[in-house]
């Protein structure tokens, strides 16, 4: 074996396609009408130690890693492998089209964390004698979830779905910084959907930007959002006088 095919063996996903036994959704259909799900289908997704979707709202992002987390085995409203609370059935179906090549010798431990349902899975953390969520302020709880427990200790398959909704800007730097230790563990291997630059920046990860024709890789320094968030910053009349005229 060589030192890259050990690597890979230690990462929970190596590869995300089609799966050749089940129907694919119907190419004048959502989610295959998707440029990034249709792409997804004809040609699969090499998954890395840290791999980060960014593109604006409608590009499929969360489309994309709900359905790799569902295929996987992880429960699409969030939490682990063993979660299975439900509030609203508002899935693609798409984790049913896709096949997970899994490394060998990797772990089977996973965890979904989806800003969309937080508040649901809360509740179920409650209901079943886990921490109380509740009683803490949005952005408090995100951050003892996901710093403060041990669900995120080791090697597994964390995906992230625009975890940035609930944190500030420290808040953001104090994720980044937990997500590069997990990724850089070697074992644990991170799927993260972002519109944030923080995020984004995440060390050693293969970023993906997703548009109208799919998804290509890119460097941080020329994604879409870093230009147009640079921009602002420099001078917020750029855009405000366009908002405002």
């Amino acid at each position: 074996m060589t030192h890259d095919d050990a690597v890979l063996s230690r990462w929970p996903v190596r590869r995300v396609e089609a799966s050749p036994s089940a129907q694919p959704p119907a190419p004048d259909a959502w989610p295959a009408t998707v440029p990034a799900v249709a792409h997804l289908l004809r040609d699969g997704l090499d998954l890395r130690g840290a791999t980060v979707l960014v593109g604006e709202n409608g590009t499929g992002k969360s489309t994309l890693v709900e359905a790799i987390a569902t295929a996987y085995g992880l429960n699409p409203e969030g939490g682990s492998v063993h979660a299975r609370h439900r509030t609203h059935d508002s899935e693609s179906g798409l984790d049913a089209a896709l096949r997970i090549v899994r490394g060998a010798g990797a772990s089977r431990w996973g965890y979904f964390v989806r800003a969309e349902t937080m508040h649901g899975f809360f509740t179920y953390s409650v209901e079943n004698n886990g921490p109380d969520f509740h009683r803490m302020s949005h952005g408090e709880a995100f951050r003892e979830l996901v710093l403060g427990t041990t669900w995120f200790d080791g090697p597994g398959f964390y995906v992230f779905d625009e975890p940035e909704s609930a944190l500030s800007f420290s808040g953001q730097l104090a994720l980044l910084g937990q997500l590069a230790d997990l990724a850089g563990s070697g074992a644990a291997q991170i799927l993260l959907a972002t519109h944030s630059p923080v995020l984004a920046a995440l060390p050693d990860a293969a970023v993906y930007e997703l548009d109208e024709s799919g998804y290509a890789r890119r460097e941080w320094a020329d994604l879409e959002m870093v230009g147009h968030y640079r921009s602002y910053l420099d001078d917020p009349r750029r855009y405000l006088r366009h908002l405002l005229d």
